[in-house]
């Protein structure tokens, strides 16, 4: 018996049964869910955007610590997480009024 209860002649035949399928190199079709539109990327100020989801990690925040439940046990990382994003709004506000972050002068 070979590896695995398969004989040398066994994996010898199967070899040669599969040697078509695995040299074949025609090439195929390719596939396509049809015809799309090339699509836009929305025109919206970056600063109302970091705005917007610096607020929204203000308000996870507030609610975070309004829920006792939110902010105990294996939850008390959860205001920590609101404020790292306090931070990085924080900076990325100073990042896009300082005129680096605005991807339409790229």
């Amino acid at each position: 018996m070979g590896f695995g209860g398969v004989t040398a002649r066994r994996r010898a035949a199967r070899a040669g049964r599969y040697a078509g399928a695995v040299t074949d190199q025609t090439p195929r079709p390719a596939r396509s869910l049809g015809a799309s539109a090339p699509v836009d990327p929305p025109n919206l100020p970056t600063r109302t955007v970091v705005l917007v989801g610096t607020g929204l990690w203000a308000l996870a925040l507030v609610i975070t610590l309004a829920v006792p439940a939110l902010h105990q046990g294996e939850r008390s990382w959860w205001p920590w997480a609101c404020v790292s994003g306090l931070a990085l709004g924080a900076f990325a506000g100073w990042y896009v009024r300082r005129g680096k972050g605005n991807a339409a002068g790229a």
